[in-house]
């Protein structure tokens, strides 16, 4: 294997660092190189000399490396998009923002106290029905009925602010 190594270990070094473009990475690759040709031994000398067999395994192992990287970085910027998403709101978007929760506020105090009540502690406290009516004091079936009474009657009157047809 030292022999193989100082033999074809320039050309294959050279390769790598050509696609590459990093002397570490370069260096990596070439090592990659000869462990797969010494672990799997897959070279046949019938279809073409060592060396041109190893150029091929570079190269190969290179472009595999290439395209695993532009996943990654595809993968963090869509990542990062999602996550780092407009942190400043345009005026637009917060003058809309601003007037549906004033909407939301009016809607919510035209409703049933006790309806209001139930959709209060399932969406700002984030209770689930069960725990409201252990809370209140009342039927799991009573708290259903509220809560969907309650979210029919915001939906009457919210209506007319739908974002989207």
């Amino acid at each position: 294997m030292a022999a193989l190594y100082d033999a074809c270990g320039g050309p294959v070094y050279r390769l790598a660092l050509r696609l590459c473009r990093d002397r570490q990475e370069a260096e990596d690759l070439t090592h990659d190189v000869f462990l797969r040709y010494w672990q799997q031994d897959r070279y046949d000398p019938s279809r073409g000399p060592v060396l041109a067999f190893l150029l091929l395994l570079t190269r190969s192992m290179a472009l595999n490396r290439l395209q695993q990287r532009q996943n990654r970085w595809r993968l963090v910027q869509r990542w990062s998009s999602q996550l780092f998403a407009t942190a400043v709101p345009s005026p637009h978007e917060q003058a809309e923002t601003d007037d549906l929760a004033r909407r939301v506020k009016v809607a919510l105090e035209s409703i049933p106290a006790n309806q209001r009540q139930v959709l209060e502690l399932a969406y700002y406290e984030g209770l689930s029905q069960s725990a409201i009516g252990a809370q209140l004091q009342l039927p799991l079936g009573t708290v259903k009925t509220r809560s969907r009474q309650g979210l029919i009657r915001l939906r009457e009157l919210l209506i007319d602010f739908r974002s989207e047809p």
